[in-house]
């Protein structure tokens, strides 16, 4: 049973992207491996035959199953969100999105729980990803369009993407496992999509609900 993830910060709570609606990352790589090491700064995965360590900080997003759970109950105990340590753990099998910083340094962009990594896998044929911030204007069964500053902007949406946002976690479970667009977004929603332009279409990799419209 395929379960949706939802987005946990790694410091605190990323509420948006900051510097406009739109803005293009530097080219997105991918590592898949298991989670070696862990500090408060970094995280090391083996992928392959080899150790590389990431720096994580408050941009890092982790998206693992049960996230929501922890998120809630670190604000209950008074802190500003969930931390690494509470979703990742050594051993796990994850993918991380990073950015080659220069020198060396490797940024980790999201880290992702899998189910398995196998002998581990690196890629950096991606389309760079983008963000765009707006509220939701139209959804069907494989489209989202978003107003954001007054520019519509049209996503495909497939079973690749993820749909990630407070209590969509609950509502996977309720489904068995698979969540609608239509069941995790609606209109009037505030969103942030990363996406890949694939020659003209705009495909949305994740949707997160930023806020639910007012009713």
């Amino acid at each position: 049973m395929r379960r949706v993830s939802l987005v946990v910060p790694v410091l605190a709570v990323v509420l948006g992207w900051s510097g406009g609606t739109m803005a293009h990352a530097q080219a997105t790589k991918t590592a898949r491996g298991t989670v070696t090491a862990m500090a408060g700064d970094s995280v090391t995965v083996k992928v392959k035959n080899q150790d590389m360590k990431f720096a994580v900080d408050e941009k890092t997003e982790v998206i693992a199953p049960g996230g929501g759970h922890k998120e809630a109950a670190a604000k209950r105990e008074g802190a500003s969100g969930a931390k690494l340590g509470d979703v990742i753990k050594a051993g796990q099998s994850v993918e991380v999105s990073y950015h080659d910083m220069g020198g060396g340094m490797l940024h980790a962009a999201s880290i992702r729980a899998i189910a398995s990594a196998g002998e581990g896998s690196m890629s950096s044929d991606k389309p760079a990803a983008m963000h765009a911030n707006g509220k939701v204007k139209s959804v069907t069964g494989d489209s989202l369009v978003i107003d954001a500053s007054g520019k519509d902007m049209t996503f495909a949406v497939d079973a690749q993407t993820r749909f990630t946002g407070t209590g969509l976690g609950r509502k996977a479970s309720a489904s068995g496992g698979k969540l609608a667009v239509t069941d995790a977004v609606a209109m009037g929603d505030s969103v942030t999509v990363t996406y890949h332009d694939m020659g003209g279409s705009m495909h949305a990799a994740e949707v997160r609900v930023t806020a639910k419209a007012k009713k």
